[in-house]
């Protein structure tokens, strides 16, 4: 243990002659510690986040979504939804899929919105049925939420995101009092509680609802829509359903075998799959930079340790002439390369630790913390620094007392 401790001193000291050297080693090793943390922690976040997501929305959801229609003409050509669904295709699949439970169709439009003297620009303005909080999951706060005789009579009657209430009201209750919808006056009968953006970026929280036939009535003056939320039996009837769904609207759209579908069946599981794949990418490119920053590490620490031996082959011969056995001189200059390595792989957890904490507080992502990232990235860097100094090590033993003495 002495020897241990009297090698390490004699590293500290070497290493501090090569400050600068020894710093832009440690920093090598830091940053390939730093980034493969980082890399396991927001990774571990966005598939959690993902799947809170999936379960908010619920674990047995399938949403129909009409098709993307590309327009012509002398000016650029636009690329947008095209409302092609209709009240029969949701009657279709409510009384012909055996799997499915539920069906609220669902359609927005973007319109500015004013309280008192403070207006809005193009708040997405939904039409819902009264059913769409238990197909969705999703549920009023405050107040109450469309009805059935708000939907037939057409009611001027609105139910506001939480952001929106946030936005016009602050502190105040909302309920009772009137907001203007392009021209159209709607008193708010509630407000819904905070959800957050989904999987495709759409943030209920910024939307204000309505009875799904005053929007299609009153605002758009149209009997298509361009949404159909489909609550199935359980989450093994997903794939089954879609199969049912997707047959009936090819039917009832007369679409032909071959032909492109006007429409899309999406499963959230599938929206998750393949930003899994992209998370999957992305994590893979990160770990792939920790590997270089690992390398510009290692090569660093085998360039200050193979310098170090070269500035000291008169200590290392007169130490192996008084008696220094080879394996003193190998532990030496692996404790050095270890010593820098260590460093660099403390600060780099420390500092991956304090940044994943960071990120998830700017991005509002979900608090995970993937303990096998921390072992991997700082056993990482002890193998780097115990690899680096393995071939100065050799070098060192290799110098023959009898040469220095008589360059001596």
């Amino acid at each position: 243990m002495k020897r241990v401790y009297l090698n390490l001193r004699i590293a500290l000291r070497s290493l501090y002659s090569f400050k600068l050297r020894s710093i832009l080693a440690i920093l090598g090793v830091f940053l390939g510690t730093f980034s493969l943390i980082v890399v396991y922690n927001l990774s571990g976040s966005l598939a959690k986040k993902a799947q809170l997501e999936i379960d908010k929305l619920g674990k047995d959801l399938l949403i129909v979504r009409s098709g993307v229609v590309i327009r012509h003409g002398r000016a650029p050509r636009l690329i947008s939804q095209e409302s092609n669904l209709t009240f029969g295709d949701v009657r279709a699949i409510a009384e012909g899929a055996s799997y499915v439970r539920d069906v609220s169709p669902s359609s927005s439009t973007p319109f500015p919105v004013r309280y008192e003297s403070m207006v809005l620009n193009a708040v997405l303005i939904t039409g819902v049925m009264p059913n769409y909080p238990q197909v969705t999951n999703f549920a009023v706060k405050e107040g109450s939420f469309v009805t059935a005789n708000d939907n037939r009579n057409q009611r001027r009657v609105a139910v506001l995101g939480s952001r929106v209430a946030e936005k016009f009201f602050g502190e105040d209750n909302p309920i009772g009092k009137y907001v203007l919808i392009w021209r159209f006056p709607c008193q708010v009968i509630g407000v819904m509680e905070e959800r957050g953006a989904d999987l495709s970026g759409v943030d209920p929280d910024k939307q204000i609802f309505v009875p799904f036939n005053t929007f299609l009535r009153r605002l758009v003056n149209q009997d298509l829509m361009s949404t159909i939320y489909v609550k199935c039996r359980n989450s093994q009837s997903l794939a089954p359903a879609k199969a049912e769904i997707e047959a009936i609207l090819r039917r009832r759209h007369n679409i032909k075998p071959g032909r492109r579908d006007g429409f899309a069946v999406i499963d959230l599981k599938d929206v998750m799959t393949l930003k899994s794949q992209a998370m999957d990418t992305i994590s893979t490119l990160g770990r792939v930079s920790a590997i270089i920053s690992f390398l510009i590490g290692g090569l660093g620490i085998l360039s200050i340790m193979t310098l170090i031996v070269s500035e000291r082959k008169m200590e290392i011969g007169i130490r192996r002439a008084v008696g220094s056995r080879k394996r003193d001189i190998v532990l030496q200059f692996l404790l050095e390369s270890a010593f820098i390595s260590f460093t660099g792989g403390v600060v780099g957890v420390v500092v991956g630790f304090v940044g994943s904490v960071i990120i998830f507080h700017v991005f509002d992502l979900p608090f995970t913390l993937s303990t096998s990232g921390f072992a991997i990235s700082f056993f990482a860097s002890l193998a780097v620094g115990i690899t680096g100094g393995i071939y100065p090590s050799k070098k060192a033993i290799a110098i023959q007392p009898v040469n220095t003495l008589r360059a001596f």
